[in-house]
């Protein structure tokens, strides 16, 4: 079946910052070519980072509204702890707030120092995470 629109609603919208090009120039200047240094507000479209990007369904807003947040114990975490075992067959689980957080505690578990990690092309917490082991992590970009 072909679609002629977007299968879904959207409930909420973002005003995004809008620059001129010489706006962006400038501040790319002054901050010395470091996507880091710039001010969000001065990023209409953030390539930098896939964390917080995407839209969340009705279910996913609603889950939050309905939530268990104690600290220890709660239903919520029960349910993902199920879910999670069900899907993956793991008898133990550990979920993190982020990726990074998930690298920092695989690569600590499993690298001893002075691996050498290649990769296509590192993020740079993922080098981070890597060299916190001290170990290395080397990149192989395709000359293309």
């Amino acid at each position: 079946m072909t679609l002629l629109f977007e299968p879904f609603k959207i409930k909420a919208v973002e005003e995004l910052p809008m620059s001129t090009i010489e706006e962006r120039d400038k501040w790319i200047q002054a901050a010395g070519y470091n996507v880091f240094a710039l001010n969000s507000d001065q990023v209409t479209i953030d390539l930098l980072t896939d964390s917080g990007t995407g839209a969340m369904s009705d279910k996913q807003w609603g889950a939050m509204l309905t939530g268990d947040e104690s600290y220890a114990g709660s239903k919520s975490f029960r349910e993902l702890e199920t879910t999670v075992k069900d899907i993956t067959g793991f008898e133990h689980i550990l979920p993190v707030h982020q990726g990074r957080s998930a690298e920092h505690l695989f690569f600590s578990t499993l690298l001893e120092g002075e691996e050498k990690i290649p990769s296509n092309g590192l993020f740079d917490t993922t080098a981070a995470n890597i060299c916190d082991c001290s170990a290395t992590g080397v990149n192989f970009p395709c000359t293309e």
